[in-house]
């Protein structure tokens, strides 16, 4: 069944942006009919890297592929900025490390949800995460 925005992007500038990103991750994971379980890990992990992309990123974009390799789908969704990047991104990937206020649960925690995780930065270029779950 194809879908009929198996590609696309949306702007992460604003909080509204970051609740647009998650709605339209939901509609994908249920049109690839992911199950529900599998539908809250990818919802999360977005609202995760989109609230990222937005407040240490100075905004961005998420965009998204649906994938079909012939034997399983999946989705695939880049968070992009270019903001000042990740210094040391070992460390950004350590449970408990934070660069603000937050948990430090974001990167890692993200990385916990999903099948594949990619994690590009260059400081003072900007930062690029990638993410896949396959059904």
């Amino acid at each position: 069944m194809p879908l009929d925005d198996s590609t696309g992007s949306v702007p992460l500038h604003s909080e509204e942006d970051i609740v647009a990103s998650r709605q339209k991750v939901r509609v994908l994971t249920q049109q690839l009919k992911f199950s529900l379980v599998d539908q809250t890990k990818m919802i999360t992990a977005a609202s995760e890297l989109s609230r990222n992309t937005l407040v240490h990123g100075g905004g961005g974009t998420m965009r998204w592929e649906v994938l079909d390799d012939g034997v399983r789908r999946g989705l695939r969704l880049h968070f992009e900025d270019q903001g000042p990047g990740i210094r040391d991104t070992r460390l950004a990937m350590t449970d408990g490390w934070t660069s603000g206020s937050g948990m430090g649960l974001g990167l890692p925690g993200s990385k916990r949800l999903v099948h594949e995780f990619e994690l590009q930065s260059t400081p003072g270029a900007g930062t690029r995460v990638s993410i896949t779950r396959w059904k």
